[in-house]
């Protein structure tokens, strides 16, 4: 009997022992330059590392749908930004500079010296400075649906307009927001996830960032960050916000524009297969 038992285990055995133990995530924390402590996630291996960061009030989990693709080929690393999703949030200022710093501690952590970063909305103006902190390590950067227009310029008075109705009523805000980014049509399944979970943010933190991440277009500092950065720069974006190729052309040295149709601002999760045909095409760019 038992030896009967043994033969019926030993597909199911040899199945598991065979999964590639590179998909399983290994989770760990880096300390950042002011000892908040960021929470990260590694699976895959590889020569390149694709590092991917989160756009304002989201977390890791919102590139769910390419770490599984992407391990096979990449070490592939998702972090939650400081006063995000599960690493700390002591700071007093969330800045883009703070954030890249986030990066750069497990970037050396990991002992990293190739990666492409891949940044989603502020993330973009993440992964820029991150760029220009780590030149060396930094080889290209992609942005989702981000960097439209890194020379526009906005007055301040325009953004303290824009963060009022959050001050006054974050959650009704943000859900108001995240509505405001879905195209008709979208899967009111997904569009309900993501309005709950980002109007479930820490407020100040929130609040903190958004300022920080608007102020770029204020003193310019969208497009002068460029001025450092010489590597590829890829965007992959919607057309719910006009992106303005040629200005950009003018601030970023080596850039390239791919557009994925039908969908919002959240294209990863919104067409999965899709974006991740982009993003390979990203990839590709960058490495040859």
């Amino acid at each position: 009997m038992k030896k009967r038992i043994l033969l019926l285990l030993l597909p199911l055995l040899f199945l598991t022992g065979c999964a590639s133990p590179q998909l399983s995530p290994r989770h760990d924390v880096a300390l950042s330059f002011d000892s908040e402590r960021i929470a990260y996630n590694v699976a895959g291996e590889g020569r390149t590392a694709l590092i991917f960061i989160h756009g304002w009030n989201c977390d890791a989990r919102y590139w769910q749908e390419q770490v599984p693709v992407f391990a096979k080929d990449y070490q592939v690393i998702t972090m939650d930004l400081a006063g995000h999703g599960h690493s700390s949030q002591d700071r007093a200022d969330f800045t883009m500079l703070s954030f890249a710093r986030d990066v750069q501690a497990v970037i050396e952590r990991e002992h990293i010296d190739r990666a492409i970063l891949i940044g989603h909305s502020m993330g973009g103006s993440v992964i820029a400075e991150t760029a220009r902190l780590m030149p060396r390590q930094v080889i290209g950067i992609i942005g989702v649906d981000t960097l439209q227009n890194v020379a526009e310029r906005t007055p301040q008075s325009v953004i303290d307009d824009m963060i009022q109705p959050f001050e006054a009523d974050f959650r009704t805000a943000t859900q108001g927001f995240v509505a405001s980014m879905f195209p008709a049509g979208s899967d009111p399944r997904l569009m309900r996830w993501i309005k709950e979970d980002m109007s479930s943010a820490p407020k100040d933190v929130a609040l903190s960032a958004f300022r920080n991440y608007t102020g770029q277009y204020v003193d310019g500092e969208a497009a002068a960050v460029f001025e450092e950065i010489t590597v590829p720069v890829v965007s992959i974006n919607a057309r719910q916000w006009p992106t303005a190729p040629e200005e950009n052309s003018k601030h970023i040295k080596n850039y390239r524009l791919f557009y994925i149709e039908d969908t919002g601002h959240f294209p990863m999760l919104e067409k999965p297969a899709e974006f991740n045909g982009l993003l390979a095409r990203a990839i590709q760019a960058i490495e040859s």
